[in-house]
């Protein structure tokens, strides 16, 4: 069975309104990049080394990041040449597969370190990610199966950032421990989780600055929300969840790399995806952090923050490509 008919049966089986979700989500991307290499494969009646550096800017240009480019097309010659694969489509194809394969990982560790007991979830990114807006958007979506959440507002010191989470809090209808704009953000957390053990809550979600003085500062001030929650709960933060914005491309790899020295972050919530033609990012992500992508937002609504899949994405970002198969009936039929 090929590739694309084995892919296409796992998704029949996925629930239809996560993959339209996708679908929907990656259109920016799937218009700009997989258009351009649809219109690559069309303009070379040959594979030769013309091709392969075109479909190195076409992945450059997608915010894939010239590592992972170099190691995505050294992966595809390989393909092209263990199958003698000659026609500019073949080739097409095996990128596709070659894509799939990089996205490939544990389910494990794409899922959500949830605990018996209390689970504590801190949140980091710099401000306007999506951060304040993403950690609402998750604890409806955790409420919704049926557990109990608290929200902890440790970004004190962002004018109205306190206010933001407590709005989300009401619309998701969970409790939100906060302080004074101002306030020490460890104090914040340490009354939040004395507040979540005493009520018997599930899940903790700490927010936390964005911006301090300087990066220094920020960094030493997550260590230290980061050892309160160490000695509070027994193996906490059970996530530490980087919030990047997908728009700003390979600026939120220099994010992520910063933020990974300070907190040992677990996992990679990309909001904005749908706003940019350039989801190449979350490749790059995958390869060069080798820290999982957990959830990608997907647009505004409530519900459009997607816990994270390979195959969907790649469906989401190639589909032109499995419809025109269908459509000749080649490898789906």
């Amino acid at each position: 069975m090929s590739f694309f008919k084995k892919l296409k049966e796992k998704l029949t089986t996925s629930t239809q309104e996560a993959s339209q979700k996708f679908t929907d989500g990656l259109t920016k991307t799937r218009d700009g990049f997989a258009s351009a290499v649809n219109d690559l494969v069309y303009r070379f009646r040959e594979v030769d080394e013309d091709f392969f550096d075109e479909l190195e800017d076409l992945l450059i240009q997608a915010d894939v990041g010239v590592t992972t480019t170099m190691d995505l097309v050294e992966d595809l010659k390989e393909e092209v040449k263990r199958r003698n694969l000659k026609d500019p489509v073949a080739v097409r194809d095996a990128l596709v597969e070659v894509v799939a394969k990089r996205l490939q990982e544990d389910e494990s560790d794409r899922e959500l370190n949830m605990q018996d007991g209390l689970t504590v979830i801190l949140f980091v990114g710099v401000n306007g990610v999506g951060k304040t807006t993403t950690i609402g958007k998750l604890a409806h979506q955790l409420k919704s199966e049926g557990r109990s959440v608290m929200l902890a507002a440790g970004d004190t010191f962002r004018a109205g950032a306190i206010d933001q989470l407590q709005v989300w809090g009401e619309r998701a209808g969970v409790p939100v421990i906060r302080q004074a704009e101002g306030s020490d953000p460890a104090a914040v957390v340490f009354d939040a989780v004395q507040a979540a053990k005493s009520r018997g809550v599930d899940v903790l979600i700490c927010d936390t600055a964005g911006r301090l003085q300087n990066k220094v500062n920020l960094m030493k001030e997550l260590e230290k929300v980061k050892r309160v929650i160490e000695r509070e709960v027994p193996n906490g933060p059970h996530e530490v969840l980087l919030a990047l914005d997908a728009t700003t491309g390979q600026n939120a790899m220099v994010q992520a790399k910063a933020f990974q020295e300070a907190t040992n972050v677990s996992g990679i919530v990309l909001t904005k995806l749908d706003g940019t033609a350039k989801g190449g990012i979350v490749l790059a992500i995958r390869n060069e952090l080798d820290i999982p992508v957990k959830y990608v937002g997907l647009g505004e609504k409530v519900d459009d923050l997607q816990a994270f899949d390979p195959e969907q994405f790649v469906y989401g970002l190639f589909g032109d490509i499995f419809e025109e198969k269908q459509q000749t009936n080649d490898d789906l039929a």
